[in-house]
């Protein structure tokens, strides 16, 4: 054959960029934290990634301070991801999970469904605190 085949590359879209506003789904005393950067040096965060943010908006009596730099594990982005099975999980926000140096939940409980994608990126103890798996 002459014809040639183009080979697509497909470009991994991020959930996230900087300066993006997240909701925080646990009881550590957050309720918006504004991602600053990843901790693997992308530009973007998707599910699953743990991402250095800052704390906006928080309770008076909570483990967290407004203006305290935390760090957090990504479980919701409103932007869709399609599966393999072609199926699609969409969120209605954005949404992360405190955790400390150590990666282990700063909160007790998580409210709110959490994605099952977090097993695969080592993510186990957020899964247990989950109210619901997605």
């Amino acid at each position: 054959m002459a014809a040639s085949l183009r080979m697509r590359t497909t470009v991994q879209r991020s959930f996230m960029q900087m300066m993006t506003v997240l909701k925080v789904v646990d009881n550590s005393g957050a309720k918006k934290v504004m991602y600053i950067q990843a901790l693997k040096g992308k530009k973007g965060a998707r599910l699953g990634d743990t991402i250095i943010a800052s704390v906006k908006e928080a309770f008076p009596n909570g483990k967290v301070k407004k203006g305290k730099l935390v760090s957090g594990v990504v479980v919701g982005a409103a932007m869709q991801r399609g599966h393999c099975d072609g199926s699609e999980v969409k969120f209605d926000d954005n949404a992360m999970v405190l955790v400390d140096k150590q990666g282990q939940a700063i909160g007790t409980r998580d409210f709110g469904p959490v994605p099952h994608q977090l097993r695969h990126k080592k993510h186990v103890k957020i899964l247990s605190l989950a109210w619901h798996i997605a």
